[in-house]
């Protein structure tokens, strides 16, 4: 663990933050007592396209694709749609 006070993490953020990005803990302090922990961010996982390829009815996916009628569209929001 590397402790820092916070004049310090001022002049060398960049190397702090290089440094909690390679999973090192660095704790920040003010008068020698810790304060704040630098942490690196959990990296978000992609969307995987394709994934419900060949699970899904195509009769659902039909569905989906066609337009709504006036009637469905006036109950979703309270007006038909104009042409």
């Amino acid at each position: 663990m590397r402790k820092v006070n916070i004049h310090e993490a001022k002049t060398t953020l960049s190397q702090l933050v290089e440094a909690a990005e390679a999973g090192e803990r660095v704790v920040l302090a003010r008068a020698g007592k810790s304060v704040v922990e630098l942490v690196q961010l959990a990296k978000k996982r992609g969307i995987k396209l394709g994934v419900l390829k060949g699970r899904l009815p195509q009769k659902l996916l039909d569905d989906v694709a066609k337009p709504l009628t006036k009637t469905q569209v006036k109950r979703l929001f309270g007006t038909a749609a104009e042409p």
